[in-house]
């Protein structure tokens, strides 16, 4: 099989996973070496001008062991297979990054023979890229369960960020769904990942020029739909992680349906509650907020309509409405609308004089949400009432008579010839012909 074949094949294997984001860590570029990597814009989509900003993200190979029935991989699985050799995905690797197609790498694996030496494999690859071609640039490498505790350090100490999928939210689910995997064997690198990354910095603060594991840190990803946990036993379960393992990131894939297996749902699960756990982590991670303050085992479901801050809110009212004259930092954070550089500067110009809604305005405050739970000088926004069904009802209406769409997310094909600026089908033929 030649290369564009395993090119094409091997990306669109890629595609489910969505645990790849902003690179997390910076690293300049150094004599000998190309590449580099920051802390913002190396992720595999579009940037707000337009630009493509993307990482190679590929399998070693979709040939698996395993009969997860969520995944398009599984061994029972009727597709073309195709494995890379470590020393053929470098070069390419490196080919594309010289042409400009790329910024980093996203690679992942299906297991072939076992966890080990497909690991192996990767960690091959990696070092080709670091070492012969002393690429310094952003990469991202998925840790399989399974791998033994060497293999795990020798990969985090080529690579910025390791990720190990937890795939589904319960116990109960991932025996049903993928019976050849075990909790334990998802949790164990975890773990030792979130170790080896302690360490790491203790070393570096002691020795100027110690090797960092994994600087960019370790994140997950869950798939929702696929099992019938609630929105609360997710958003808990998040929380568990990010406390326990110090995760960067846990990401939020949206089922969708492969094959015809009577234990999964037929239709995927709506892109709108991806949208809605992504809020609700963000509350999470950046908020203040607890899992049970969001949800609870009474109200499982995130609300359709309303954002988890303002659903939080409608159901608190008693704690509203809030001067922002006087309110601290943490307490302006929990009113809907005003996020972290609001509430900065709403603490910053307070000191000079009192704020009133015009004022907010002025400051770049975005009073949409704002206005039904907020005071300036005492007063509310002229016309607005605290009472639940006048809030609720006009922070739905936008969405009653526009619904909220979201546009079906997916991978950015190599091949998809409505993008025509990549050119990447044709880099494969150059590279083809550079190699020959």
């Amino acid at each position: 099989m030649d290369i564009e074949r395993k090119l094409e094949i091997l990306t669109e294997g890629a595609k489910y996973d969505v645990a790849c984001t902003s690179s997390g860590s910076s690293r300049q570029g150094v004599p000998g070496s190309i590449g580099n990597t920051v802390a913002c814009g190396l992720c595999h989509s579009f940037a707000a001008d337009g630009r493509c900003i993307s990482l190679l993200k590929i399998l070693m190979s979709n040939s698996c062991i395993n009969d997860c029935k969520y995944c398009g991989c599984r061994s029972s699985k009727d597709i073309p297979r195709a494995t890379m050799s470590p020393e053929e995905l470098a070069d390419l690797t490196i080919s594309f990054y010289k042409r400009n197609y790329i910024e980093g790498l996203f690679l992942s694996s299906g297991i072939i023979k076992n966890a080990d030496y497909t690991t192996e494999l990767m960690c091959r690859c990696i070092d080709l890229l670091r070492n012969k071609y002393r690429f310094n640039g952003y990469i991202h490498a998925k840790a399989i369960p399974g791998t033994s505790p060497a293999l795990i350090t020798k990969l985090g100490m080529l690579i910025d960020r390791m990720s190990v999928n937890i795939e589904l939210p319960s116990e109960s689910s991932l025996n049903l769904l993928a019976p050849q995997k075990s909790k334990e064997a998802v949790f164990l690198p975890m773990k030792q990942i979130r170790n080896s990354i302690d360490n790491g910095k203790n070393e570096l603060a002691i020795y100027r020029h110690a090797k960092p594991f994994a600087p960019a840190g370790q994140s997950t990803q869950m798939i929702i739909g696929a099992s019938p946990e609630t929105d609360f036993q997710i958003v808990r379960l998040s929380e568990g992680l990010y406390k326990k393992y110090k995760l960067r990131r846990v990401f939020y894939s949206a089922y969708i349906p492969i094959g015809d297996n009577k234990l999964l749902p037929t239709v995927g699960a709506p892109l709108l509650r991806e949208h809605r756990l992504y809020q609700a982590d963000w509350l999470l991670r950046y908020y203040g907020f607890r899992s049970d303050e969001i949800l609870s085992e009474k109200n499982p479901s995130l609300d359709v309509y309303l954002d988890p801050k303002c659903n939080w809110a409608m159901r608190n009212l008693h704690l509203f409405p809030i001067e922002v004259n006087t309110a601290d930092y943490e307490t302006l954070l929990r009113i809907p609308g005003v996020g972290v550089t609001s509430a900065r500067r709403i603490v910053a110009a307070r000191r000079v004089a009192y704020l009133d809604f015009e004022g907010l305005k002025r400051l770049g405050i975005v009073l949409k949400r704002a206005q039904y739970f907020i005071t300036c000088k005492g007063r509310m926004q002229k016309g607005v009432f605290l009472n639940e069904s006048f809030i609720y009802n006009n922070l739905v209406a936008d969405y009653r008579k526009n619904p909220l769409k979201l546009d079906d997310c997916r991978q950015l094909s190599l091949f998809d010839t409505n993008i025509p600026m990549l050119g990447a089908k044709s880099a494969v033929k150059e590279f083809i012909t550079d190699a020959g």
